[in-house]
């Protein structure tokens, strides 16, 4: 896949294509038993408003690592994330907490619903915590649209894996983001399963018209996106 999500963009055609994610110089460091580990070095990326990219790499690459950071999830030892305009580590945590809510989806390979909510309840969340006064109609037309009309009040734990996933791309589409970042959301599914939850990802993606950025194994998934960033060893390898 090309990469017009690298550092080779000249500067007039990244301000046409208002990216979504700016990247320059991304370093994260840990400390361990023997000495400092660097997990990622020299990261440069850019990504274009609207268009997919997948993030592929080997287990422990530090491909999950790269897109906590890009989330502003956790903070690096050096370098810039810009989200949608803004210097992420400029702002505090608080700050960042708040633009990381104004502007991204998200959508784990463990689900992450709350187990004691329905599945309404689940997708109205958010939209209650943002105040939105149809946050009930939101959430009840997304789930429908994601074939959940007959699961609304059912709990995660008698649903299925495949049915919680729809859960969890409901609650984070009903959000309109700019950006949706999933780490490998079809980890816990069987092949089947994962290759529908696959087309209606991608499906919602379009109609919503958002960013979205995937973390995965899987070189089918990753062959989808229009650009795709391998990592190796903690940098940029193809």
């Amino acid at each position: 896949m090309s990469s017009s999500v690298s550092h080779s963009m000249p500067s007039d055609a990244l301000t046409a294509a208002q990216p979504a994610i700016v990247v320059r110089g991304l370093g994260k460091t840990v400390a361990d038993a023997t000495g400092p580990l660097t997990i990622l070095h020299g990261i440069d990326l850019t990504v274009p408003r609207g268009e997919t990219l997948a993030i592929v790499g080997a287990s422990g690459s530090g491909k999950s690592t790269l897109l906590s950071l890009l989330a502003g999830l956790d903070t690096p030892s050096e370098g810039l994330v810009e989200l949608c305009g803004v210097d992420l580590f400029s702002l505090d945590e608080d700050a960042r907490a708040a633009h990381r809510a104004s502007h991204i989806g998200f959508v784990f390979q463990n689900f992450q619903l709350i187990g004691h909510l329905s599945a309404l309840e689940n997708v109205m969340l958010p939209l209650e915590l943002r105040g939105d006064r149809q946050a009930r109609a939101k959430a009840r037309a997304m789930l429908e649209r994601v074939g959940l009309a007959e699961r609304l009040s059912h709990r995660p734990a008698v649903l299925s894996g495949g049915e919680q996933q729809r859960v969890a791309l409901a609650r984070a589409f009903v959000m309109s983001p700019d950006i949706l970042m999933a780490d490998e959301p079809t980890g816990s599914l069987d092949h089947a399963t994962g290759l529908a939850i696959m087309d209606l990802m991608f499906e919602l993606n379009r109609e919503v018209g958002t960013t979205l950025i995937l973390v995965t194994h899987d070189p089918a998934i990753a062959a989808r996106c229009q650009h795709t960033v391998r990592i190796g060893a903690g940098r940029i390898t193809g």
